[in-house]
C-alpha cells in the first residue's frame, strides 16, 4: 500500500511539473477566438463611428467632431469591416504564424491603433458608485 501511494504521489508531482508547458500564453489566441473577433469586427464595426465622434468631441470640440470625427470614424469602421471579413475567411489559418489580430494594437499608442474587439455602445458610467462590479 505504501508503494502504491508513493507511485501515485510521484506521478502527481511529475505531472504538475509540466503544467506550465501544457498551456502556453499564446494558447488564448486560437482559431475560434479569431473567428469570434472577425464576426464581431464585421457585424459591429460600425460602432466605431459614434464612439470616435464622441471621443473627438470630448477631446477637441464640436467643430472637430462634425468634420474630422466623422471622417475618422468612417475610416476606422471600414478598417474593422475589412479586417473582420479577412479574419472570418482565414480563421483556420494563422496569419504571420499567429492568430493575433490583424489590426494594430492600441496599447503602445494613446490616440491610434485598435482594441481587439469593437467598442461597446451604451450609457454605462465609468464611475464605480453606479453599479457594483
Amino acid at each position: 500500500m505504501k508503494i502504491l501511494f508513493a507511485i501515485a504521489f510521484a506521478l502527481v508531482i511529475a505531472g504538475s511539473s509540466f503544467a506550465d508547458i501544457q498551456d502556453p500564453p499564446s494558447n488564448d489566441y486560437g482559431p475560434t477566438r479569431k473567428l469570434g473577433r472577425g464576426l464581431s469586427n464585421f457585424f459591429l464595426g460600425s460602432a466605431e463611428i459614434p464612439v470616435t465622434i464622441a471621443k473627438i468631441n470630448k477631446d477637441e470640440g464640436n467643430a472637430a467632431a462634425a468634420g474630422y470625427g466623422v471622417v475618422r470614424g468612417v475610416g476606422r469602421s471600414a478598417a474593422r469591416h475589412i479586417a473582420g471579413l479577412a479574419e472570418i475567411f482565414s480563421f483556420p489559418f494563422p496569419a504571420h504564424g499567429t492568430y493575433y489580430p490583424l489590426l494594430p494594437s492600441d496599447i503602445p499608442w494613446i490616440h491610434a491603433g485598435y482594441a481587439e474587439f469593437p467598442p461597446e455602445l451604451g450609457n454605462e458610467s465609468k464611475y464605480s458608485y453606479v453599479r457594483d462590479y
